[in-house]
């Protein structure tokens, strides 16, 4: 996908204040935190392993690879990590397929960001066979471009995600905002220097430096994140 061109308004006399918008996938746009636990837990119950409702803090968020080799350890399931990738995404699949629920307001944002031509990228942890999955119900149209969790040599918490976004984008990340839903993505959009909305999905998320927390997409508009970047400067 091509970038597109900043909103008229977003320039000043030292250059653009909100360069690009990016935009975490699970339990940001999508309602669907829920549904990787949920799918996680019936996974490994084929297992005959049972999975700790405590675990799911520690999942959530992270890479593929992570959680699920997480999982494998705290259970000592005898399964592949290679293997049980594939039934984790399988199952996930076979659920959005059923139902794919937008978080309030994500839909509203998306359109807007649309309309007024604000760069925007898809940026999770998720792997792109389950990307392209969602984009059917997001919109492709809406993003000007998308990075899968299995395209960078290491996802969140790492900042290579973000920086990979930007440039693609060909932004300063230090111009981008970034919105998120848990810790994990919150660490790697800081780690990326941009300017960071959390919206907290599973667990709580404490306001920063350069970190706003909103209840709700409903909160957060053009207006609002050009307001976040002018008091950055």
């Amino acid at each position: 996908m091509t970038s597109t061109v900043p909103a008229l308004g977003t320039r000043t006399a030292e250059g653009s204040a909100l360069q690009a918008v990016l935009l975490d996938m699970d339990g940001t746009l999508v309602d669907t935190e829920g549904f990787w636990w949920d799918v996680e837990v019936e996974v490994f119950a084929s297992l005959g392993h049972t999975l700790d409702e405590s675990w799911r803090h520690v999942v959530v968020g992270g890479p593929m690879t992570r959680s699920a080799g997480f999982l494998i350890e705290a259970t000592g399931a005898d399964v592949p990590l290679d293997e049980l990738t594939v039934l984790l995404n399988n199952g996930f699949e076979a659920r959005i397929d059923r139902a794919l629920p937008l978080m309030p307001g994500a839909g509203r944002l998306l359109a807007e960001l649309y309309e007024y031509e604000i760069p925007t990228a898809l940026v999770s942890a998720s792997h792109r066979r389950i990307i392209d999955r969602v984009l059917t119900s997001l919109g492709a149209h809406h993003f000007s471009l998308t990075v899968a969790g299995d395209e960078v040599p290491r996802t969140k918490p790492h900042p290579d995600p973000y920086l990979a976004a930007a440039s693609g984008l060909g932004v300063d990340p230090v111009r981008c905002a970034v919105i998120e839903d848990t810790a994990t993505g919150v660490a790697a959009a800081e780690a990326a220097g941009c300017q960071v909305v959390a919206v907290p999905s599973v667990a709580p998320i404490a306001p920063a430096l350069r970190r706003t927390v909103v209840s709700s997409l409903e909160e957060v508009d053009l207006t609002f994140l050009h307001g976040l970047m002018t008091e950055m400067r």
